[in-house]
């Protein structure tokens, strides 16, 4: 069965380039035009990955992906025509996956996709990680700490299985990003920070005081070692 795309774009001609060039690379995409019909979308069926425009009648994207959130961990990329950093930020921080300026080219939204579904069946080497407290279990792609689990995104699990690989590694934000998003990604460090911003809230949530990522101050960050 071949993985379902939703795209949820109101620019009509944008969404039908989209659906065409993931048909060609063997998707099958759905388009929906407004913000408001997502949830009664995903409600009747989960898409392998949602396409999530921020300007939208209806309901914007923003809040659309706090909704899908509350839902479910399917991976989100945003696609918007404001590139200042807060929006991008702010996106990451709700949970978006990835995030895309417009003007884009509907290639580069195609590899994105890929990179993003690669990160929820990876290449394993093992079945299991473990960092004291924290498990994941990469076939099942389930993440525990304390025995008790953790919900996180595809890049928030790449980004804990890369670094849990290696203990007492020191990965740079560029490192980082190019292993876990799948692409060289200039001047967006901040990115990476979002995501560890929330890796460390959620670890904390489930069983506060254990500080298992470890920021290397004008390096990055690494998962200590027992």
């Amino acid at each position: 069965m071949t993985q379902q795309i939703l795209i949820v774009e109101d620019e009509q001609k944008i969404a039908r380039v989209l659906s065409d060039y993931l048909k060609q690379a063997g998707f099958t995409p759905c388009i929906l035009a407004r913000g408001d019909a997502v949830m009664p979308a995903i409600a009747r069926q989960m898409p392998d990955l949602i396409l999530l425009d921020i300007m939208l009648p209806g309901l914007d994207g923003m809040e659309v992906c706090r909704k899908v959130r509350r839902r479910s961990n399917v991976p989100i990329i945003m696609i918007t025509a404001r590139a200042e950093e807060v929006d991008r930020l702010i996106g990451l921080e709700l949970g978006a996956d990835d995030y895309i300026c417009k003007p884009f080219s509907p290639r580069e939204v195609v590899a994105r996709v890929k990179a993003v579904l690669r990160r929820l069946h990876p290449r394993q080497t093992a079945r299991k990680l473990v960092a004291g407290p924290l498990e994941l279990e990469l076939e099942q792609h389930r993440a525990t700490v304390g025995g008790r689990r953790l919900h996180l995104t595809p890049s928030e699990f790449g980004l804990l299985a890369l670094m849990m690989r290696r203990p007492g590694r020191v990965f740079s934000r560029g490192e980082l990003i190019r292993q876990v998003l799948g692409y060289d990604f200039d001047g967006y460090d901040r990115t990476v920070d979002s995501h560890v911003k929330n890796l460390r809230k959620k670890i904390a949530d489930t069983l506060p005081g254990h500080d298992i990522i470890q920021t290397v101050y004008g390096i990055g960050y690494k998962i200590a070692a027992d």
